[in-house]
């Protein structure tokens, strides 16, 4: 039987390029989006439904899940692709910012889980890859809300590991780095409040720096094919770091004590004088 993925966020970027991945790698494919109207290439492939899910509107989850179950009949792995990165001083960031971040990143993440683990359960078997960051084991400035999201996504996945095991559902959490994608663009959200003079410096920093990172970043097709090779081992490994600065990153921070870590980040965003 043809295997079936539901992937959330597919209208671009890293999303985008797993819904074509895993159609060429022969998949059924049910690709999500929030405006599936507007979306003219996933349609006319085979193997592919597109329909509308909204992972802040849990009516939108279930249909979504329906209509894949509906087309192909099973759905045997869910990629938790869909979230941005909200970043800014803290002080700076209205409080409606700091609740679609976590409702996007963390609290969409869990009802579309929650949404398809009655079917995997009954089946007894199912994969759900989440799709997390570097960012969910380190920090950078400014990314209090990102960064929060992205640890919580690793936190949950790994007790859902252990919890889901027993039931042959298997958990995954990729890692990306830094991606050329459009997540500096429309998937970032920045606050700033100018007047607040007293974090310019480290915001000019920190943006001079970060947007460099992403300009050399993974290629989203190259990240798809780790969230592939993920959902298709057939192990029970856990973490899977995408990227060659997500590798190199990860590296250093386990090797490093904490105040050591700290120092070479202040050093790194330091605001020029």
């Amino acid at each position: 039987m043809t295997p079936s993925v539901l992937i959330t966020g597919t209208s671009s970027g890293l999303g985008r390029a797993a819904a074509l991945h895993f159609q060429a790698q022969g998949w059924n494919v049910v690709a999500t989006m929030r405006a599936p109207e507007r979306e003219a290439e996933l349609t006319q492939r085979d193997r592919m439904l597109v329909t509308r899910l909204d992972v802040q509107d849990v009516d939108s989850i279930h249909a979504a899940v329906s209509a894949g179950l509906a087309r192909f009949g099973r759905i045997d792995a869910l990629i938790n692709n869909a979230g941005y990165g909200a970043y800014g001083p803290l002080e700076a960031t209205p409080f409606e910012t700091i609740r679609r971040q976590f409702d996007v990143n963390v609290l969409g993440l869990m009802a579309t889980t929650q949404a398809l683990l009655p079917h995997f359960r009954a089946n007894r078997s199912g994969i759900i890859v989440n799709v997390s960051s570097m960012g969910g084991r380190m920090a950078f400035p400014l990314g209090t809300l990102y960064h929060g999201t992205k640890f919580a996504v690793e936190g949950l996945s790994e007790s859902l590991h252990y919890e889901l095991a027993p039931l042959g559902i298997r958990v995954k959490v990729v890692e990306p780095g830094g991606m050329k994608t459009d997540f500096g663009g429309r998937s970032l959200d920045f606050s700033n409040d100018v007047t607040m003079e007293e974090y310019q410096l480290l915001i000019a920093s920190v943006l001079g720096k970060l947007g460099p990172m992403m300009e050399k970043g993974s290629l989203p097709e190259d990240v798809a094919s780790i969230i592939y090779a993920a959902a298709t081992d057939g192990t029970d490994q856990l973490r899977y770091e995408a990227g060659a600065d997500a590798v190199q990153i990860l590296a250093h921070r386990r090797a490093t004590d904490d105040a050591t870590f700290f120092a070479g980040m202040a050093a790194l965003f330091a605001p020029e004088a």
